[in-house]
C-alpha cells in the first residue's frame, strides 16, 4: 500500500506572537483530499497551550496542499481545538466571520533573512553598516541583492503546492523581501500565508538563515523601514459601489480611539517601533486615509479611484509578524459596521 506523508501545521500559544509548530502523520492510500484529514492531537503543555495535568489539545485541518519537498506528501494547516472540540484562545483562524467569503484579502508579507552565524541581514558587513537604502528595493546584481537563491526557491515551493502567490521582491534593506498573496475568503487568505511562511521557515534551515518575522529588528534608531505586512482588502460594497462616499465611510469607520485600539493590539507585536510617523508609515497614536498616501494608516490605491471608485483599499499598520487570521478578523468586523450611504 501506497503511505503518504501528511505534515499537520498548526500556531503555538506564545506571546506576543505566536510561532508555527508541525508534526508528520503517515497515512495509507490516502486520497489527497482534506475531508480524508483525521483530527490529531499534541501535547499543548510544550506548546504553552495547555497544563501537564491536562494536556492534549485537538488539530483540525483546515487546509491541504501538495507538499512539493517531499515524497508522496502534504501540508496541513490545521486549528488549534480544546480536548472538548471548542475552539482553543490562541485559536485566530475561529474568530473570522467570512461565511460567504465575500471579503477577499491580499497581504504584502514582507520579513529578513538572517545569517546565523553574524546575526545579522544577509548582506550587511560583520562589522558596521552597509551603505544607506535606496539602491537595494526591487534591485539585481551581487552588490544589491542578497539571498535571491533562497527566494527563488521558495517562490517555486509556493508555486507548486498551490499556493496564490502574485509576485514577489527584494526590499528597502539588504536581505529584505517580500511577497504577495491573494486569496477570495479571509480563512484561505490567512491559511495560504501560514503555509507559504513555513515553507520559508524550513527552506532557511538548508542555509543556516534563519526568517527574521520581527518588525524592527535592526531598532528603532536605524534609518531603515521596518517590516510589514499590508493587508488589502475588498468587499461587494468595495468592488462594486462605484462610490467615494461608500469609501469615505469605510475608512471613517476605523478612526474611533477604541477602533484604532482593537486593531493595533492584533497588528503584531512591537508595532510602535515601526510605526512612527517615519518610514512610509503613519504614527502608531494617529489615524489617517488618503488617496496614494503611503504614510496613511489606510491608502486608496489610484487603481481604486480610476476605476471609478471600484476596488480596494490597503491597510499599511499590520506588521510583518502578525496573524493573517487575527488582521482579517477585525478588518471585517470594522468594515461591516460602517454606516453606509444609500445608493442611487
Amino acid at each position: 500500500m501506497a503511505k503518504s506523508k501528511l505534515e499537520y501545521i498548526w500556531l503555538d500559544g506564545y506571546k506576543p506572537t505566536q510561532s508555527l509548530r508541525s508534526k508528520t502523520k503517515i497515512e495509507e492510500d490516502f486520497s489527497g483530499n482534506l475531508e480524508d484529514c483525521s483530527m490529531w492531537s499534541f501535547d499543548g503543555s510544550s506548546t504553552e497551550q495547555a497544563a501537564g495535568g491536562s494536556s492534549d489539545c485537538l488539530l483540525k485541518p483546515v487546509y491541504i496542499c501538495p507538499d512539493p519537498q517531499r515524497k508522496n506528501a502534504f501540508l496541513v494547516m490545521c486549528e488549534v481545538l480544546n480536548a472538548d472540540g471548542t475552539p482553543h484562545p490562541t485559536n485566530g483562524r475561529a474568530t473570522i466571520e467570512d461565511d460567504d467569503n465575500d471579503f477577499w484579502f491580499g497581504f504584502e508579507q514582507e520579513y529578513f533573512l538572517y545569517d546565523t552565524a553574524t546575526n545579522k541581514p544577509l548582506g550587511f558587513p560583520e562589522e558596521g553598516d552597509p551603505a544607506p537604502q535606496g539602491p537595494y528595493y526591487c534591485s539585481v546584481g551581487a552588490n544589491n541583492a542578497f539571498g535571491r537563491n533562497i527566494i527563488e526557491e521558495h517562490l517555486d515551493v509556493c508555486l507548486d503546492a498551490g499556493l496564490n502567490v502574485e509576485g514577489i521582491n527584494a526590499e528597502v534593506a539588504p536581505g529584505q523581501w517580500e511577497f504577495q498573496i491573494f486569496a477570495k475568503g479571509a480563512r484561505e487568505a490567512g491559511d495560504q500565508i501560514w503555509i507559504a511562511r513555513y515553507l520559508l521557515e524550513r527552506i532557511g534551515e538548508s542555509y543556516d538563515v534563519a526568517i527574521n518575522w520581527h518588525c524592527k529588528p535592526l531598532g528603532v534608531d536605524a534609518d531603515w523601514n521596518g517590516s510589514g505586512m499590508h493587508a488589502n482588502f475588498s468587499n461587494t460594497a468595495l468592488r462594486t459601489s462605484g462610490s467615494k462616499e461608500v469609501y469615505d465611510a469605510i475608512c471613517q469607520s476605523f478612526a474611533p480611539a477604541d477602533v484604532v485600539k482593537a486593531h493595533i493590539d492584533v497588528y503584531g507585536a512591537d508595532n510602535h517601533l515601526r510605526l512612527t510617523g517615519k518610514h512610509e508609515t503613519q504614527s502608531i497614536d494617529q489615524f489617517s486615509y488618503g488617496i496614494s498616501d503611503r504614510g496613511a494608516s489606510i491608502r486608496i490605491p489610484i487603481a481604486t479611484v480610476q476605476r471609478g471608485w471600484k476596488g480596494w483599499l490597503e491597510d499599511r499598520r499590520p506588521n510583518s509578524a502578525a496573524d493573517p487570521y487575527k488582521v482579517a478578523a477585525v478588518i471585517i468586523k470594522t468594515v461591516k459596521s460602517a454606516a453606509l450611504p444609500e445608493l442611487a
